[in-house]
């Protein structure tokens, strides 16, 4: 059985890393006056290129907010978020979706998968309506990191769930995003497809380089990464580096404790 301690870790070399992403003072509120309920709380964090990001808290706390600010799904109160060295605050509406196409990859719990076309086609479905010819030599690369070649020509309906979200995943690396966000990518899986999706996903990172942000509740996912960051009342409350599955439990009852005496 794969145990994600001996996992092997990312941007180990030493020296600085480069930032992927980063958000300023990020505020996220809903509604107005009694009724109005804050989100995100004048958030600042920054997300190491080439480096396995996760986001915990308990529900409410913000995660899933951060990361759709983070990847401009979502609109901010206020405050300043950039990707790569573009401010994405600043964009008009055609800008930031073309960013989202061209340099964000997205990884969600439905795969998202057209059931018309084969695994390839799904894969490279997002270049082909931008009118971007893929990098065969990339591509290629990318089929093998996730175990996906002899099912290319496979609709989904004759793929197993845990091969739909490898294509998902595939479909996210193909384009050679500047960033991957994944919103419980492993959530519709049992625990032994989840624990296959996780290992493509460290492995986009340590043999592609490839920059993942990714919002879990499972302690076991989250010690896959390289970094957990745990978000209560709309803040960071705590980064924690190289985590195990046992530290990050540890923490997340920290967490718990303190909510029911609160």
């Amino acid at each position: 059985m794969t145990t994600a301690v001996t996992v092997p870790r990312a941007g180990g070399s030493g020296g600085r890393t480069a930032v992927a992403a980063r958000a300023r003072q990020v505020t996220k509120s809903y509604g107005t006056g009694e009724t109005r309920v804050v989100a995100l709380d004048a958030v600042d964090v920054d997300i190491a290129r080439g480096q396995f990001t996760a986001i915990m808290g308990p529900s409410g706390s913000g995660k899933s907010t951060l990361m759709h600010c983070l990847a401009g799904l979502d609109s901010l109160t206020s405050g300043r978020i950039w990707i790569g060295e573009t401010e994405i605050t600043k964009l008009r509406d055609k800008q930031l979706t073309r960013l989202r196409r061209d340099q964000i990859g997205f990884i969600f719990q439905a795969f998202n998968l057209l059931p018309t076309l084969n695994a390839m086609e799904n894969i490279t479905l997002p270049m082909d309506i931008a009118g971007r010819r893929a990098d065969k030599e990339w591509l290629a690369r990318v089929v093998e990191t996730v175990g996906l070649a002899g099912r290319l020509k496979h609709r989904p309906t004759q793929l197993s769930g845990g091969q739909q979200q490898r294509v998902a995943v595939a479909r996210a690396l193909a384009a050679r995003p500047e960033i991957i966000f994944g919103d419980e990518p492993t959530g519709n899986l049992d625990s032994r497809a989840g624990a296959e999706i996780l290992g493509f996903l460290r492995a986009s990172v340590d043999e592609l380089g490839q920059t993942i942000v990714m919002v879990t509740h499972d302690p076991v996912a989250a010690s896959y990464a390289d970094r957990v960051l745990y978000l209560a009342d709309g803040r960071i409350v705590d980064d924690m580096a190289s985590p195990t599955a046992e530290q990050v439990l540890e923490r997340m009852k920290t967490f718990d404790a303190r909510g029911r005496t609160s």
